[in-house]
């Protein structure tokens, strides 16, 4: 035999080996997966012809797909029926630690306090406000558990009340699509005004006047925001006036009040630009002025103090962004003076203005910190934090005239915490950390760090972990690897309680923080979109050999998850390394990228181009289509998979997962565990209730815990 072969032999042994380790425990073998019935479709572009044979599935009313999809359930909850005890034990065992009679920190704006409250053993928030004092009575606004009886769904967003105190705008889905009906209450009768607005974004922006709001419709087909319209409230039943349309297809337009409430903004945004408007509050009647016009690649957010607009953004290469200043009067790009430098070493990511104090959020090597700063120029600090990995943020601050200053703190072991600090005295109130209703549970006895794991081409990634101070990890304990890596959204490290059922169980907990967010800055996000997307999936792998090189653990104990884009993140994954996992789920997961991408009707697809790529262009199809997750399906080994699906997702939709699993189960060649959990009446975020979005944290954990072998 020649010293290559016999080094392809012993690969292919210590492949089999691993996968044998993966082989799946307390599941009935003898049940038979469904399988899907095949019809040839015929997809193509750049002469490039693809055969989907599961493309029949995006007929959503087709009782065939329905049939599939209830098919599918049925075997998932046989396969697992021997374990449904154990996760009605974890889900009350999850349930168990949440402090059922909760109240927010209550917040003072324009002469109430307003406080969001739980009661015990309701699924749904209940809105209040008080007015002057907190020992006034309590007037409820909203019982969203009396709004949501009979309901498979409900969500209630955008509560905006009017300026003066007497009516309040509210928008509620039943739908799970977050298509949001508007709708205006009268506070002093408690009636429902006449006011019925459908397909809304669920956000609004008073004018002072008190009579008329402005508010977004979204396409009925793309539920791209695309409208702004002003409705007067005392002719409801007039047609409103359209103010603003935004005929781009790769933007979306959304409308708020400044803080001052002085202006109204309409802000139009892509991935890569913006554009904002603004309308005095007093006049809304008037014509919106422009700030700056778009200019591709220039993205700028904008705040007022007095008569001058303040302006994060990127112009003039600035990567990290700078702050800057216009006049109200002139306030386009011309007119900007620099305030705050771009720094190549720091992210700004954003600012708060208040009457006295000006506070800025930046981020260096990964960590977040809070600068405070008088106008006048005479006091300037960053707000004391320690920490080695932990998220730093500010908080609910509607207030203008105020030296408190609100934040939040969390960690991995630490529960999420709300500070008030006096910018003036510089003293901190801790006036709530979330309750863990377990008297055992203790934040020292559980150890957080952040270590750093080399990728292929020489970057160092950053990856968060925690675990139980008896554990110590070695190539047999359990790891838990989370991230996502899109959009330039930053995966901070946060607690979580549920999460103690695994570490109390021994496992490790990891989230990495692979280029394609901004953890590192904003060229940690530009290293991972359009023609470098792959350095997020590399990213990813890489930190799971470090893992298990460095005996935090092994292939035969290392779960990885991640949802929606995370979920695009997994299925590349496990086409690429499928070896290195004993299983990965994937919640609601991005997998037809080409298809999806090439399908201008379905919801959201435009905007994604400065993202994932324009698939018309046909360099931009050739990278995507390789690594796409159901293009790049291949015969041979992939580990246990759980998938997960919401029948009325608006982000990714349904077919996706379910003609991935579909095809999956048709090529993949070894007797791992595949599933696919539809949700038949929910969308992209699961379950509206918060009892019930515990369900599927069970269910996630106990798929793991079996395979580990760790059911009780």
């Amino acid at each position: 035999m020649t010293k290559p072969i016999l080094i392809q032999m012993l690969i292919f042994v210590a492949f089999l080996s691993a996968c044998k380790k993966n082989v799946p425990m307390n599941f009935d073998a003898t049940l038979q997966p469904p399988t899907a019935e095949k019809k040839t479709f015929q997809l193509k572009k750049h002469e490039d012809i693809r055969i989907d044979p599961y493309y029949w599935m995006r007929e959503r009313e087709n009782p065939e797909v329905i049939d599939y999809l209830e098919r599918e359930n049925d075997y998932y909850k046989k396969m697992t029926q021997d374990t449904e005890s154990f996760r009605e034990d974890l889900f009350e065992e999850l349930k168990a630690r949440i402090k059922e009679d909760d109240n927010s920190v209550p917040y003072f704006y324009n002469e109430y306090w307003y406080i969001t409250r739980f009661e015990k053993g309701k699924q749904y928030p209940i809105y209040t406000r008080k007015k002057d004092s907190l020992t006034a009575d309590e007037e409820i606004l909203f019982d969203c558990n009396e709004m949501a009886e009979g309901q498979e769904y409900f969500r209630l967003v955008g509560m905006n009340v009017s300026p003066d105190n007497s009516k309040v705008i509210y928008g509620v889905d039943l739908e799970s699509r977050r298509k949001y009906t508007l709708y205006l209450k009268d506070l002093i009768s408690g009636a429902v005004l006449p006011t019925e607005i459908k397909t809304t974004t669920g956000e609004s922006a008073w004018a002072l006047d008190n009579q008329h709001f402005f508010y977004i419709k979204k396409n009925e087909e793309t539920l791209r925001s695309e409208w702004v319209y002003r409705h007067d409230i005392e002719n409801p039943k007039a047609k409103d006036l359209l103010v603003f349309h935004e005929e781009d297809e790769t933007f979306s337009v959304s409308v708020r009040e400044s803080k001052s409430t002085e202006y109204i903004f309409i802000s139009s945004y892509s991935t890569l630009t913006s554009e904002h408007q603004f309308v005095k509050a007093t006049h809304p009647l008037d014509a919106f002025q422009m700030i700056q016009p778009r200019t591709h690649g220039l993205e700028y957010s904008v705040a007022q103090y007095q008569e001058h607009f303040y302006i994060l953004n990127n112009d003039n290469n600035a990567t990290n962004f700078k702050i800057s200043k216009a006049p109200v009067a002139n306030p386009g790009l011309e007119y900007w003076e620099d305030l705050y430098p771009h720094r190549e070493e720091v992210l700004l990511e954003d600012f708060e203005i208040f009457k006295d104090y000006f506070v800025i959020t930046e981020r260096q090597n990964g960590l977040e910190a809070i600068k405070i700063q008088r106008w006048d120029g005479t006091l300037e600090y960053f707000l004391p934090v320690d920490g080695e990995t932990y998220s730093l943020y500010g908080g609910f601050n509607p207030s203008f005239d105020t030296t408190k200053f609100r934040y939040g703190f969390t960690s991995l072991r630490t529960p999420s915490s709300v500070y008030e600090f006096d910018m003036e005295t510089q003293e901190k109130v801790l006036l709530k950390q979330s309750e863990v209703m377990d008297k055992n549970f203790n934040p020292e006895n559980y150890v957080e760090k952040r270590i750093w794991a080399p990728a292929r081409d020489g970057v160092m990634i950053p990856v968060s972990l925690v675990y139980h101070k008896d554990t110590t990890p070695d190539e047999n304990t359990p790891l838990y690897l989370y991230a996502y890596g899109s959009y330039g959204a930053t995966i901070d490290p946060g607690f979580s309680s549920s999460r103690l059922s695994l570490l109390d169980r021994g496992f490790i907990f990891a989230i990495a923080h692979i280029r394609g967010g901004e953890y590192l800055g904003r060229s940690w996000y530009e290293d991972g979109k359009l023609f470098k997307k792959k350095n997020t999936f590399n990213d990813y792998i890489d930190v799971s050999k470090y893992l298990i090189d460095s005996k935090w653990t092994s292939a035969a104990h290392l779960h990885a998850i991640g949802g929606s884009a995370g979920g695009l993140l997994m299925g590349v994954v496990v086409n690429e390394a499928p070896e290195l996992y004993r299983s990965v789920i994937a919640a609601v997961p991005f997998v037809d990228v080409v298809t999806t991408m090439l399908d201008e009707t379905i919801p959201l697809t435009t905007g994604e181009y400065d993202e994932w790529g324009n698939p018309n262009e046909k360099d931009a199809y050739e990278y995507m289509l390789s690594y796409s997750p159901y293009d790049q399906v291949k015969a041979g080994y992939y580990p246990n998979m759980l998938v997960t699906a919401g029948y009325h997702d608006s982000q990714v939709q349904y077919w996706e997962p379910a003609k991935w699993v579909a095809k999956l189960r048709e090529i993949k060649t070894d007797n791992t565990i595949l599933f696919l959990d539809t949700n038949m009446e929910a969308g992209h975020s699961g379950a509206s209730g918060r009892f019930d979005a515990l369900k599927d944290v069970a269910k996630q954990y106990a798929f793991i815990l079996q395979l580990e072998g760790k059911i009780d």
